[in-house]
């Protein structure tokens, strides 16, 4: 790992990591906040759930995913969950935000600013390879590798059977004593 993703990396998380522990101590204020949301998750989940339950896992995932981020651990896939977890803090601070004073509305669009910037450094870290190449890259680079594999089977057997049919004509010309 290099030494700016050494630093990065736990310097991303904190912020993360310390909003997740926020949420699971708080997790009345959090369900409190985040209920239009999580009535509707609780209602598709296919078992019993109820927000300060569904609260409580997105800090525990919040704080989880930071503290692996930070440690460079499934750092892409950590990486994914604190953006979408940012995302959602976007837009439920930007809903619940008091915007009735100029102070207020100036808080909301700090407030949005922040969260925003959060998630595109989560949404940056998300898809660093650092310098490994990604699946993808290595599956687009297998094929272009098997499509010249075969072209270059299909030239040699083309040269080969060439080779070969000019060998059976001079063979028939040989016996027909033409």
């Amino acid at each position: 790992m290099s030494f700016v993703r050494t630093l990065a990396r736990p310097m991303l998380a904190s912020s993360f990591v310390v909003a997740g522990l926020d949420k699971l101590k708080n997790a009345d204020d959090t369900a409190t906040q985040l209920s239009p949301l999580l009535q509707k998750a609780a209602a598709s989940l296919p078992f019993q759930a109820d927000e300060k339950m569904l609260a409580r896992v997105i800090g525990g995932t919040q704080v989880g995913a930071g503290v692996l981020f930070g440690l460079g651990k499934f750092s892409r896939l950590s990486a994914t969950l604190l953006t979408v977890i940012s995302l959602l803090n976007t837009f439920v601070e930007w809903r619940s935000a008091d915007i009735s004073t100029k102070e207020g509305r100036e808080v909301r669009r700090n407030q949005l600013l922040k969260n925003i910037s959060l998630s595109g450094g989560a949404l940056l870290a998300s898809v660093d390879t650092a310098g490994k190449p990604g699946l993808a890259w290595r599956a687009e680079h297998l094929a272009a590798d098997a499509r010249k594999s075969a072209a270059g089977a299909r030239k040699t057997t083309g040269q080969k059977l060439h080779k070969a049919d000019k060998a059976v004509r001079r063979a028939v010309e040989h016996a027909t004593g033409a």
